[in-house]
């Protein structure tokens, strides 16, 4: 289904459709999905879990950003829901909700303006496109869906400034993940000053003079306004944006690593306020958090708990870490962000993090395929791979990203632009696969022994060998939901050359010992001792 978000994009682009802009900033194109502005008309239709806009004038002297309180209450028949208004300069106000039934809703805004307040109007809500499933949640306790039911297999990859590189730059990514197996992107908020990445951005999120003159109580509207933009377009791809609200890649260089808190939590509210509407959107509080060393334990606390009450969509959250790990357990956090460059290499220890905090659990740095001299930027593609199928056969999810030399610095980890690696095809290999299996979600087989395989117990198998070469594998499966005279049919894949080869006959299965159902003839699967091969086992009716 991926692929056909992809072509609308590019189809969008072959025709023109995103050669207007939504605001007066040249060369940055619009989501095809656009925004829909319904007052002061009053009315107006937005799809379920569109994303509906009230624009409204209003005072434009002193601060608003600290001095004007704007809300809407949404409601439709006993239900409402409240959302943030914010403002967008020029004496300009906005409040955005997204729907999550058709039908008719009504809205009317409050304020501590007259202006701004008891503003009336409605709108109606209609089916959602094809494309539109909805945000997505955590289902199944270790899995995700869309609103709509529909499952999400995470495969993510970061490129974290990405819309902090000028439109051709930021235009190429866009490009590239529309052809490319990635249904989620880890990106920041705020600029990156780190290796390979210290070009200053063109915007700044704050009024004030660069470096680190700023004027943290208000905000420039233009640098969010192109950011949100870029969010419309992974939205439009059908990929979700996975929100770094934090990171310490500034080192002091702007200072928005070591913001005061009441600056802090401002932000954190500007940010919910704009951007919660968006179907996409998921919340990462921070990336390698603890090495934001100006921050205490506390804070992050307390960032969750402010995006949690300010978002009234409740989308995702999670929190990313360097060297120590958050506690997961507490009830703000939906699902679990880990930096590992091994766990996601082994699957029996990827799998104790889900016995740890039963959540849903994202590997989203297992290291990076590329050649930088860091240990952290320079696994073969093999490798990444691997890690992505150890992760599923853990029954969690992995993440990509790549780190190739360039000599003009643009690393897709950092600024996006193209893919160089041979990885990204095997991903999405493995994407249909893991799309092609129980919708509830692939969990482990038997967790307890050396047994690598995950799927749904008694109906379907899907085993992965790793680096061992094999040339055979017997065929018997743990006894968890089997019967005699179950009957199977199995295929080999070859998880690099990315072939799938049906194995002849029908294995019927017998009970052998205390733990397994073997094949009742006896039978083995010939492998072809090859390193990276898997197996996938379906019961048939």
């Amino acid at each position: 289904m991926y692929k056909l978000f992809r072509q609308k994009l590019l189809q969008a682009l072959s025709i023109g459709l995103l050669s207007q802009l939504a605001w007066s900033q040249p060369a940055i194109p619009p989501s095809i999905e656009p925004m829909v502005s319904t007052f002061p008309s009053g009315s107006g239709n937005v799809e379920r879990w569109g994303a509906i806009e009230i624009k409204l004038i209003g005072p434009a002297e002193g601060n608003p950003f600290t001095e004007v309180v704007l809300s809407g209450r949404f409601s439709q028949g006993g239900r409402v829901v409240e959302a943030a208004g914010f403002y967008d300069g020029e004496g300009v106000y906005k409040i955005r909700f997204m729907p999550d039934m058709v039908g008719t809703w009504y809205f009317e805004t409050t304020s501590n303006r007259p202006d701004l307040r008891g503003k009336k109007g409605s709108f109606n809500v209609m089916a959602p496109t094809a494309d539109n499933h909805g945000p997505v949640s955590v289902r199944n306790m270790y899995h995700f869906a869309y609103a709509d039911g529909t499952p999400f297999r995470q495969i993510g990859t970061t490129s974290y400034a990405w819309t902090h590189q000028g439109d051709a730059l930021e235009e190429q990514t866009l490009q590239t993940v529309a052809t490319a197996p990635f249904n989620k992107l880890r990106m920041c908020i705020f600029p990156k000053h780190y290796e390979w990445n210290k070009n200053e951005p063109l915007l700044y999120p704050f009024e004030g003079t660069a470096p680190a003159k700023w004027d943290f109580t208000r905000f420039n509207p233009a640098y969010f306004r192109h950011i949100e933009q870029r969010i419309g377009q992974l939205r439009t791809l059908g990929i979700e944006a996975d929100i770094i609200l934090f990171h310490p890649y500034d080192k002091g260089h702007w200072g928005f690593d070591r913001m005061p808190s009441g600056a802090d939590d401002r932000y954190l509210r500007y940010v919910v306020a704009r951007l919660a509407a968006y179907r996409n959107i998921w919340w990462s509080m921070g990336n390698e958090f603890d090495f934001m060393t100006e921050k205490i334990p506390t804070d992050w606390d307390r960032f969750f708990q402010i995006v949690q009450a300010a978002d009234p969509y409740h989308h995702l959250r999670s929190i990313h870490n360097g060297s120590i790990l958050y506690n997961h357990t507490k009830p703000w956090v939906t699902h679990v962000s880990i930096q590992s460059g091994s766990a996601a290499e082994d699957f029996e220890r990827a799998v104790i993090y889900r016995d740890i905090y039963r959540k849903p659990i994202v590997f989203d740095e297992v290291k990076y395929e590329g050649n930088l001299p860091q240990r952290w930027g320079n696994l073969s593609a093999e490798d990444m791979v691997l890690r992505f199928w150890q992760g599923t056969i853990a029954g969690t999810y992995v993440g990509h990203s790549e780190s190739y030399l360039d000599p003009n610095e643009i690393i897709w980890w950092a600024k996006g632009g193209v893919l160089h690696g041979q990885s990204a095809a095997r991903l999405a290999f493995l994407r249909k696969i893991m799309e092609d299996g129980p919708a509830d979600g692939l969990d482990p087989i038997d967790k307890w022994q050396d047994y690598p395989f995950a799927g749904k117990r008694g109906q379907y198998y899907l085993g992965y060998f790793g680096r061992d070469a094999r040339t055979t594998w017997p065929f018997e499966l743990y006894k968890a939901e089997l019967k005699d005279g179950m009957k199977f049919k199995a295929e080999v894949i070859d998880t690099w050359n990315m072939t799938i080869t049906s194995v002849d006959g029908v294995f019927e299965v017998k009970k052998r010992g205390n733990y397994l159902f073997a094949d009742k003839d006896g039978r083995s699967i010939a492998l072809p001792g090859r390193p990276y091969m898997a197996l996938r086992i379906v019961r048939l009716p």
